[in-house]
């Protein structure tokens, strides 16, 4: 068995999925569907929303678009405003691969907290975004470090003045997709994510229905286990920094990411949860 998150694994997981029969659609695709046919809200068959966070290191996230641009798949790119994340560069390049870019957002970090000054922050790099792409969807940055929901930035603003069509945390039912995240870089690490969750993962859990390795997902998807378990829709979440070919950084992005996973059991802990 091979080395996880790695470029070559995550390949083999994309190739398991497209011989399964799940097609690729681009979160704002969906939305615009939802717009367009709200009596029926959801596309027909299998599909999957490949979203990717890139927190850190767009380089890895330039690798993964062109893997999926080889394969004929289009996912959703959501960038940060820092620099580790905002390359002009290769966001680009990953829009010309046909990619869809949107906003990761923090605002409510930055600005401490402050409503008015996270708007005005808001604002400006939705326009700064919408330089390399027509971004119509947004997605918060769990910002585990922070005190501060970013969500909650939009208890008095309504984002969709904005012209944002969708927010995965908001405009996802997700009692009908099934929700995958790489966060901890393992499959079933909720319990280590501080804000990259939803409820029913702990259900999902119990009932057996969770991964925890990328192997584990590919057998399933290989023996016909992955639809039963999983469902017809599906959105996968993927942080492109975790996957690496190169053997030292993959064992440095093992240990940090280890050390990470202990520290937000703290925090989680610190926070009653």
């Amino acid at each position: 068995m091979s080395r996880d998150f790695t470029i070559s694994k995550y390949r083999d997981l994309l190739l398991a999925l497209q011989r399964t029969g799940y097609d690729f659609i681009p979160f704002g695709d969906v939305c615009k569907y939802a717009q367009e046919h709200p009596e029926k809200p959801m596309p027909a068959g299998r599909y999957v929303m490949l979203r990717h966070d890139v927190d850190l290191r767009a380089g890895n996230s330039l690798r993964t678009a062109q893997v999926e641009h080889v394969l004929g798949i289009r996912a959703s790119y959501y960038f940060r405003v820092i620099p580790q994340s905002n390359q002009p560069d290769i966001i680009h390049a990953i829009a010309d691969m046909g990619h869809e870019i949107g906003y990761h957002y923090e605002d409510m970090s930055i600005a401490d907290g402050d409503v008015p000054k996270a708007l005005a922050h808001f604002e400006q790099w939705l326009a700064y975004f919408r330089q390399f792409y027509p971004v119509r969807t947004i997605c918060m940055h769990g910002a585990p470090a922070s005190r501060y929901d970013g969500r909650d930035l939009w208890k008095t603003k309504n984002y969709r003045d904005y012209g944002i069509i969708g927010e995965p945390y908001f405009d996802i039912d997700f009692n009908k997709v099934f929700y995958l995240t790489d966060t901890g870089r393992r499959w079933d690490g909720y319990r280590v994510s501080v804000r990259d969750k939803v409820k029913q993962q702990e259900q999902w859990i119990q009932e057996g229905r969770a991964f925890h390795t990328t192997d584990d997902l590919i057998r399933s998807l290989s023996d016909g286990s992955f639809e039963s378990r999983i469902g017809d829709a599906v959105m996968i979440t993927t942080h492109p920094q975790r996957w690496i070919d190169n053997t030292r950084l993959w064992m440095r992005e093992y240990i940090l990411q280890t050390v990470k996973n202990n520290v937000k059991r703290i925090l989680l802990w610190a926070k009653g949860y």
